[in-house]
């Protein structure tokens, strides 16, 4: 049976490619896709992409990853500063969770520095572009042992 990957994306990442495209760069989330297909199918992976602006449907797609998904790799997007439903809802997932920002959030301002989904996440990967995302699906295969 193949393992999926959810990956999940938070408020206004569906703007990917058009949204100050200074900082996120000219690549859609369809892009993001496409290349993180194509390293899951080099790994014997599937992954289903979802993106929603409403926090609740967040939260309602990690619980369903609790039976659906070997594994969740997230751009919660604004709500990494400020959902604890996130975190709490990622506290419940078993599998490993890896949490991605386009943008080197580091470098940004203040309040872009914290981040809640990172109490939970095994890893980080910011300021690679979308390029952060295919990273993200090479190690969620090695930490799902495909």
């Amino acid at each position: 049976m193949t393992k999926t990957v959810h990956i999940l994306n938070g408020p206004n990442l569906n703007l990917l490619g058009q949204r100050q495209p200074e900082i996120y760069g000219h690549e859609t989330l369809a892009d993001v896709e496409t290349a993180c297909a194509a390293v899951a199918a080099e790994r014997g992976l599937a992954v289903k992409l979802l993106q929603s602006n409403w926090e609740g449907q967040i939260v309602d797609w990690i619980h369903a990853a609790r039976q659906e998904a070997a594994g969740i790799i997230i751009n919660p997007g604004a709500l990494t500063h400020t959902s604890v439903a996130v975190l709490d809802a990622l506290n419940a997932f078993e599998g490993p969770v890896l949490e991605v920002h386009v943008s080197n959030v580091h470098r940004r301002e203040s309040f872009r520095q914290h981040s809640y989904v990172s109490l939970r996440a095994e890893g980080v990967i910011a300021g690679f572009g979308v390029e952060g995302y295919a990273l993200a699906m090479r190690r969620m295969a090695t930490l799902v042992g495909a």
